[in-house]
Formats: C-alpha cells, structure tokens, sequence
C-alpha cells in the first residue's frame, strides 16, 4: 500500500487478507476534506517541529537559545546539551532561521521491570453501591478500590471519564465525549461535596429529598441518565447558590488558575450550551467560535455560569484523586470527540469537516463501523505542534496509573468515512505515529504510568512490533487468539472480552446472538463459533470439563490467563457475575441501553457472589505462579 502527499492509503488489507482498493472519487473527497481545494501543491508544513531522543546530541546549523518548558534557559554551541530534559522546548537560532519547537523525548513508555499484576475491567457507570444516585460514581470505584485491594487485585481499568455535553438528553457512550480533557459530572458523589454534609436545615430538606429519589433509582438495572443528572444538576445548582458560588474555596481558586485557558474554555463552552441548548454549530455567529468576540463578552457577563462549570470539574478532579489512592487506576482515552461538543469546538480549525471516522468490515462488524467521530487533519493537527492530542493525554493521565489508549491502530492511520458514504467504502488516512508515539512516551515516563494500547481489528502489518518496541502494552483477547493463553506476550494486558464484545455467558448461551438478531445486527455465525472453539480451548487448559456450566468455563478461562506471562490480566464483574448482555453492541443506538446496564448486585454484595469469590481465587493464584522463562 501507498500514500499520497495528503496521507490517504490506497488501500488496505481486511482481516481476512483480501485487498481493497479505494476509490478514486472517495480519495478525492477525503483530500477536499484536508483543504487540498486550497493548496494545490499539497498540504502546508506548519513551524518547524524536531523531535530527539533524550541524551542525543545533533549538531546544530548555527549557535541557539533554548527556552525551556519550565521557563528556563540554556545555551548551544554547536549541538545540543545531552542533558536537556524530556519535555516541549523552544529552539531559536542566533542566525536569524525560524524558531523550532524541539521535543525531547524519553523514546519509551514506563514499562515497570517486574510487573505481573491483575484487575478488573470496569464500566463506572454500572458499578452501583447501595448509596449511589442510580449511576455508579467516583466514591463507589473508591470503594470498589478497597474492595479489590482486599482481594489481592491491583489495578482496575476504567471506561472512559471524558465529559459530555451538559444539557439533555445525556450521551450514554462514554467514547462519543465532548471533551477528552475534563471529566464527567455525573459520576460526582453528592454527597461528598462540600457543603452538603453541613448544608442549613433549609436547605438540607431538599437535598435529602433528592438523594432518596437517586437512591431510588438504583432499583431499574436501565440507567436512566437523563433523571440522574436532573437530581444531580439541582443538588449542585443549589450548593452552589447557597454560597459556594459567592464565597468559593480558595483551594478551587488556585486550582482554577493552574489549569488555565484549557479549563475556562471548556467552562465556557458548557455554559453556552445551558445558555443556547443547542449543538455549537447551530449556535449565532458571535458564539460559533472561541476566539469571537461576542464569546469574551458572554464569558464576563455570565461569569457565575462559567465558574459554576470550572467548580464542577474541580469537584470532579478532587474525588478522583481520592478513588485512587494505593489502587491503581487505568483510564481510557477514548479514539475522538464528539463534533458538536467542546474539544471540536476549541480545535474546529483542526477537524476535518463533513468526515467521521469508523473502521471497515471485521471481526468485530461485519458491516463495518461509522462512529461519528471527527478526525483531526494530519497536517493541521502537526501545525499546531499536538496541542490537542497532548492535552488529551496528559489530562487522561491525571491521577492515574495507567492509560488504555483506544483504538491504538488511529496512531498510524485511522479509517476515514466521507459524507454520504457507509463504512465499507472508506479509506485510511495516515498519521506521523512516531510522532505521537513520543508524544506518549512523555507523558507516560512523567506519569510513571503504564500505557496499553486497543490493538483489535485491522491491525496491519509491523503495527504490534512497533508498539512493543515504544514500550506500550498489547492488547489479547480469548476471543480472537488462536493460541494458548500461555503463549500470550508478556508485554500485554490479557483478558477474556471487552465492552464491545459477548460475555462468556452470553456466547455460551447463545442470548448474545439472539440479542443481535432480535435488534437487527447481522450475526456472523462463523466468526461466532470461532470465538466458541476459542473459548472452549482456552477454557479446557484452565481445567473445565466438556460439559462444564458458564460459570465454570468463565473460571477456568480466568485461571489459564493468570497463569499466563502477560504483564496484566483483566476480568469483567459482567463475566464474574454471569451476565448475559454486553455492555455495547457497535452499531446500534436506540435499539437497546448501550452503556446503560448495570449490574445486577451492588458491591456490597460482591463477596457473595460465588463465580466473583472463585475468578479472584484462580486470579490469586495464577497471577503467584510464574510461568517458565
């Protein structure tokens, strides 16, 4: 395969190994899309951007001036200083040449010399405690931490906390945010706030009120979102009013001034939305974009709505902090943004318009995927020396252990869909992963955190070993490895499924198919019986018999992974519990409560739960056995 000048593919090779060319009509409109109409020589090259390794020292064209990220300066003769820290430089030469941004990065990720860990994989919203508002929240994964440590696990790898947009109805997918880099409110724990505890008796009655109608909710499974955030929204509404909006806490204050414009542009953006209750694209001209006038004057007249947001976020960051003490936990950084949320709003200049991106017929979908995501143009995107990607990264890495990059594959290329067309006549468009790859690598060895890379799906061919060789962890699943669960790499995070994918109950069963034909999704019945055969195998080298029930294939299959090499194996409360539905059938919408079912038992009474006391067992147990080097 081949790419022009503008990055687009000429084509790729599916899953199965069959070839397939783009069209001509559909590259062209992509190239449009990247703004070709207007540079007929080909895509601009932006401010210069180098990016080094740490400890090399390439010779320079003239004597410079380094400005560095901290503010600091140093000189260079005639190369650079070996000892230049990892981070986003400046680099103005003395002869007069343009400036460059020089980034100097560590080459890898954190990768910990001795890791052999185990988890959960949790969806935060269907992890309820007795106490919750009918949503699973920052104070229940606090308690799900304690839990869990109790148990021996170390690690639980969250579904994505991005924030969306913060009118109604509520997005339920946390991979179609509006923002990658503040968080979602409606996992706040209300009760925790300041302020409620010691709220007056005039306004004590009401909250209690409110918290028995969330507490209430906690008895439909369908998480209703839409009711949890009107309890929510006015609990907030009134703590704030009630005082914290006059007087707010100086810690917020100095909070909010750290984290600068990147903050008071997300707040003002949620606050036009409450103003508007419109997409931004529907919004008047003077509000349509960030740098418009008419958005500095909404800003200071409604100064209060804008701060109310920022305070939200603070509250947001605060209990997340404390949800992760000695646990670690491993966030998701969703593949993009929702197009009419805050990022696309912020960046619009960068997003290529009237395009999504998906990804084409697979294992995963046979019809392929459109998830309605804007892209970034490879060529704006780079002008604007990452900014966007950077922040994502370092705010999804804010108190956390670990990351889960989603859709790893996007850093190399990403499968473009162009207005009026379906997923199975899109293209690939190419990215500077080495680039991004770096960018990572920072981030992470800052972080000191672990980065696992979604690498399910197309992936072509040098992808994988690039990864390993960046340092990131590949992702294995049952469901699409032929080999045994001991052959598994050791740089990986191992796990039976995910959350677009059957449980083990579900395939077993047969409701997962069923499901998917009662709701219009076509089954691919041999894709379907050779994750069966997958599982089955996998599951017999953990010791089930033939006839062995869900709960036991589910625990035998536990005990294979953990006694497998990999740095990190995972297990889902969903497959512990023997539930039948997946979280999310891609694909679907409105044809049934994607990321809206909860579990069936809250945690208090997990212990009593006999396929949660038997996958922690063989988790325990496996994870203490090391296999042969």
């Amino acid at each position: 395969m081949a790419a022009d000048a503008w990055g687009v593919d000429d084509g790729y090779w599916d899953v199965s190994g069959t070839w397939h060319g783009v069209a001509g009509e559909v590259a062209a409109e992509l190239r449009a899309s990247m703004g070709a109409p207007d540079h007929p020589d080909g895509p601009p090259t932006g401010p210069p951007l180098w990016f080094v390794a740490a400890g090399d020292t390439p010779s320079l064209h003239s004597s410079a001036r380094i400005t560095l990220e901290d503010g600091g300066e140093v000189l260079a003769a005639r190369h650079l200083p070996p000892d230049l820290p990892i981070g986003h430089h400046d680099l103005h030469p003395d002869d007069g040449g343009p400036s460059t941004r020089l980034v100097v990065s560590p080459g890898r990720c954190h990768l910990p010399d001795d890791l052999r860990g185990w988890g959960w994989a949790v969806q935060l919203y269907a992890v309820r405690s007795r106490r919750s508002w009918g949503i699973g929240d920052l104070a229940d994964v606090a308690e799900l931490g304690r839990w869990a440590t109790a148990s021996g696990a170390t690690t639980a790898v969250l579904s994505p906390l991005h924030a969306p947009r913060p009118t109604w109805p509520q997005q339920p997918s946390p991979y179609y945010p509006s923002s990658r880099l503040w968080r979602n409110p409606l996992h706040l724990s209300i009760e925790r706030v300041p302020g409620f505890a010691e709220a007056s008796p005039d306004l004590a009655v009401p909250l209690q009120g409110l918290a028995a109608a969330g507490r209430a909710l906690d008895a439909d499974r369908i998480i209703d979102r839409d009711r949890v955030w009107a309890l929510k929204r006015a609990a907030l509404e009134w703590l704030w009013e009630a005082g914290l909006g006059r007087a707010p806490d100086p810690a917020f204050v100095t909070w909010r001034k750290a984290r600068g414009r990147s903050l008071e542009r997300y707040a003002v953006h949620a606050a036009l939305c409450d103003h508007h209750q419109l997409p931004w694209r529907e919004w008047p001209l003077e509000h349509r974009h960030p740098d418009a006038p008419g958005v500095e004057r909404f800003a200071a007249e409604q100064a209060d709505a804008v701060s109310f947001h920022a305070w939200l976020q603070w509250l947001v960051d605060g209990q997340l902090a404390e949800a992760g003490g000695p646990f670690s936990l491993v966030a998701d950084l969703a593949v993009g943004v929702a197009p009419d949320g805050a990022d696309a709003w912020r960046w619009q200049d960068l997003y290529a318009p009237g395009v999504r991106v998906g990804a084409p017929p697979d294992e995963f979908n046979a019809a392929g995927q459109d998830w309605g995501l804007p892209p970034f143009i490879p060529w704006a995107l780079r002008a604007a020396h990452y900014e966007p990607f950077i922040e994502a990264v370092r705010a999804t890495l804010r108190h956390a252990g670990g990351i889960r990059v989603d859709h790893v594959m996007g850093l190399f290329r990403l499968y473009w869909i162009a207005a009026g067309s379906g997923p199975a006549s899109g293209g690939y468009v190419r990215y500077r992963a080495d680039e991004l790859l770096h960018l990572i690598a920072i981030e992470s060895v800052r972080a000191g955190a672990v980065v696992a890379g979604e690498d399910l799906g197309t992936v072509e061919e040098g992808v994988r070993e690039e990864l390993a060789r960046r340092g990131l962890l590949s992702t294995r699943l049952v469901w699409f490895e032929d080999a045994s669960p001991r052959h598994v790499p050791q740089q990986a995070l191992a796990a039976v499924t995910t959350h677009d994918l059957p449980t083990v109950t579900g395939l077993l069963t047969g409701s997962d198919a069923a499901e998917r034909e009662a709701i219009g999704v076509p089954v691919d019945a041999a894709a379907d019986e050779e994750m069966h055969g997958r599982l089955v195998r996998a599951a017999a080298e953990g010791g089930a018999a033939d006839d062995a029930s869900p709960a036991d294939v589910s625990t035998a299959v536990h005990r294979a992974l953990a006694e497998s090499p990999a740095a990190l194996v995972v297990a889902t409360l969903d497959d512990a519990l023997g539930v039948e539905e997946r979280p999310n059938v891609p694909g679907t919408t409105v044809e049934r409560p994607n990321w809206s079912l909860a579990l069936p038992v809250p945690i208090e009474e997990l212990n009593e739960a006999p396929g949660v006391a038997a996958t922690i067992a063989v988790m325990r147990a496996g994870r203490d056995h090391r296999p042969p080097e």
